[in-house]
């Protein structure tokens, strides 16, 4: 019989993570290591697993997770909304707690780009009367 896989895309910022549920013993793999291995401060991993906590089922999924892009925050948050969108497969009664929680809502926040004349996006060059 074939095994039950869940599926979910996240992203954030730069970072794209392809999250797959199984039913298991909770572990949580990310980019084939172990989730507190990869995520060393321990914030990104609690903000990468609130979905599942929001949703009680913690214990009762083995994650994997491919991840790629970003920094380790961004990463973290789309780990985050990838796992927010596999748990709506598992079951739809789901989606008013991830909705509530604001789990399910993509973070559009993006880096504001360099303009000309300017040495950031916002920062001007020193001003000097003489």
């Amino acid at each position: 019989m074939a095994e039950v896989n869940y599926y979910g895309t996240g992203r954030r910022k730069t970072s794209t993570a392809r999250v797959w549920l199984r039913p298991g013993d909770g572990r949580i793999s990310i980019n084939s290591r172990e989730a507190a291995e990869y995520f060393p401060r321990e914030s990104w991993l609690l903000h990468a697993i609130e979905p599942l906590q929001t949703t009680q089922t913690r214990g009762k999924f083995n994650v994997l997770v491919d991840v790629k892009g970003g920094g380790l925050t961004g990463q973290a948050g789309a780990v985050r909304h990838g796992i927010a969108r596999a748990l709506l497969q598992v079951d739809e009664t789901y989606r008013k707690p991830l909705k509530v929680a604001g789990q399910l809502t993509r973070d559009s926040r993006m880096v504001e780009r360099k303009k000309y004349g300017l040495k950031k996006a916002r920062k001007g060059p020193q001003f000097s009367k003489r």
